[in-house]
C-alpha cells in the first residue's frame, strides 16, 4: 500500500494545475447556485410535496425557476415525471418536431438509447411520424464541420439542429460550450427559426457556462447525473427559451395542461440539496477522473481525453486491447462500490442498446453515473467509460486497486 500511496501522490503533483482550475470553476458555479436560491427565496416550504394534480406546487415551480436561472434559460421543466435523460430528450424531440420537419444532428449518430426514437417503422419513432433525419459527423479531431453544417442549414432550413455534448459510446471528445458559439451564431444567421437543442448529459457544471449561455434554445439532461448532486432520486430537466419550453410542455403533459400540474408526494428536498451540492460533487468526480486517467496513462493505456486537455464532461475513457481487459476493469469498479460490492457485473442485453453492455454501478441511486461507476458496450474498440465519484477520496481507493491490479 505504501507504494500505491507514493504513486498516487506523484500523480497528484502532476495534476496540481488541473485540480486548481477545477476548484476555481466549482467556486464560480457554487456562487451561481446560491445566488439563485436566494433570489427565488427558497424556504422549507419548497421541500414539501403535493398530491393529485399538483396545482400550485411551490416546490416544483421554484425548482424550475432556479434551473432556468443557473443554466441561462428563460424557463425550465424539472421533474421526477421525466424518468431519465433519454425520456427528457425524447420529450424535447416530440415536442418540437412535426411531420415533414428536418432534424439535423451535427455531432454524428446520437447515443444508443435514442436510436429507436429516431428510426424504425411501426414503433412510434420520429420516422413513423414523418420527421426527416439528417446527420453530419464531427471531424476526426472532434471539431464541428462548419462548412458542411452551414451548407445544410442554408439548404434545408431544418426545424432542429441537434448536438450531443458528451461522447456517448464513441471515442471522440466531449464538446465545449465555448466552441459551440460560432456554430450557433452561424445557424441562427442562416435559419433564425431553427431550434438548437443540446443533449447536455454529463456536462453540467464542468465549465463556467452551459450551451444556453452561447445561444442554444434548449439543453436537456438527467438528474441522476451531474445536477442531481448524487442526491436526487430520479428525474430529468429541460431548460431553454420560453417559446421552446412552452412547445415542449405540450408533449410533457398535453396541450391543455402543459406545466400546470405534476405532483410528487415525497417532496423536493433531495432535488434542491442535490442541485446545491452539484458544483462541488462534479468537481470531486472530475478530480477522480483525472487521477484514474493519470494512473492508467502512466501504465501505458490510452485515455480520452488526455489529461493535458480541459474536460467537458465527467467521463474518462480508457482504451483496452481486448474485451477481457475491459471486463476486468469494469468489474474492479464494482468491487470498490459502497453498494453491492460483492456482485460480479457481466455483459448482458440491456434495454435500448444494440450490443451487450457491462455496467458497474454499485450506487445509492440506481444507475446514477455521477456516483463511481463504469460501463461499456462489448464491441471494438474496447473502451471503458469511467465516470463519477461522489468523493475524491473514494476514487483514490479505486486508484489504489488499479495500481495493485496492473
Amino acid at each position: 500500500m505504501a507504494d500505491a500511496t507514493i504513486i498516487i501522490k506523484e500523480a497528484e503533483k502532476k495534476l496540481a494545475k488541473q485540480f486548481e482550475e477545477i476548484d476555481d470553476i466549482a467556486f464560480y458555479n457554487q456562487k451561481k447556485v446560491l445566488d439563485a436560491f436566494n433570489e427565488f427565496r427558497v424556504s422549507s416550504q419548497c421541500f414539501h410535496g403535493s398530491t393529485g394534480y399538483g396545482y400550485d406546487d411551490v416546490g416544483r415551480d421554484t425548482l424550475a425557476k432556479i434551473y432556468a436561472k443557473v443554466f441561462g434559460g428563460e424557463k425550465a421543466i424539472v421533474s421526477p415525471i421525466l424518468t431519465c435523460g433519454t425520456h427528457a430528450i425524447t420529450t424535447v424531440l416530440y415536442g418540437i418536431l412535426r411531420s415533414g420537419d428536418t432534424m439535423l444532428t451535427v455531432t454524428g449518430l446520437p447515443y444508443d438509447t435514442i436510436h429507436d426514437t429516431l428510426f424504425g417503422k411501426g414503433n412510434s419513432s420520429l420516422e413513423d411520424y414523418g420527421v426527416i433525419y439528417k446527420q453530419i459527423d464531427l471531424k476526426e479531431n472532434s471539431e464541428f464541420d462548419l462548412e458542411k453544417i452551414f451548407a445544410e442549414v442554408e439548404a434545408l432550413k431544418p426545424k432542429m439542429v441537434y448536438l450531443q455534448r458528451s461522447r456517448g459510446y464513441s471515442n471522440r471528445k466531449a464538446l465545449s460550450p465555448y466552441k459551440m458559439k460560432e456554430l450557433f451564431e452561424g445557424v441562427k444567421k442562416l435559419s433564425p427559426e431553427t431550434y438548437i437543442v443540446v443533449d447536455n448529459c454529463y456536462g453540467e457544471f464542468v465549465d463556467r457556462i452551459e450551451p444556453t449561455n452561447v445561444g442554444a434554445d434548449v439543453i436537456v439532461g438527467s438528474l441522476i447525473k451531474n445536477p442531481g448532486g448524487g442526491l436526487a432520486p430520479t428525474g430529468g430537466y429541460i431548460v431553454g427559451t420560453e417559446k421552446a419550453i412552452d412547445l415542449i410542455a405540450t408533449r410533457y403533459t398535453n396541450p391543455s395542461l402543459k406545466l400546470e400540474l405534476g405532483s410528487f408526494e415525497m417532496g423536493y428536498r433531495m432535488f434542491y440539496q442535490g442541485f446545491f451540492m452539484s458544483p462541488h460533487t462534479v468537481a470531486q468526480a472530475l478530480k477522480g477522473c483525472f487521477l484514474v486517467g493519470q494512473i492508467m496513462q502512466d501504465k501505458g493505456y490510452k485515455i480520452i481525453p488526455e489529461n493535458n486537455e480541459k474536460p467537458q464532461d465527467i467521463i474518462k475513457s480508457v482504451v483496452f486491447n481486448t474485451p477481457e481487459e475491459l471486463i476486468k476493469f469494469v468489474q474492479t469498479v464494482q468491487t470498490i462500490s459502497p453498494v453491492d460490492s460483492f456482485a460480479l457485473p457481466l455483459p448482458w442485453d440491456m434495454p435500448g442498446y444494440n450490443d451487450q453492455v457491462i455496467m458497474a454501478a454499485g450506487t445509492f441511486v440506481g444507475g446514477a453515473s455521477l456516483e463511481l461507476s463504469c460501463d461499456s458496450p462489448i464491441r471494438a474498440p474496447y473502451i471503458a467509460y469511467f465516470q463519477g465519484g461522489l468523493t475524491y477520496e473514494h476514487v483514490k481507493m479505486f486508484a489504489e486497486k488499479l495500481i495493485e491490479l496492473y
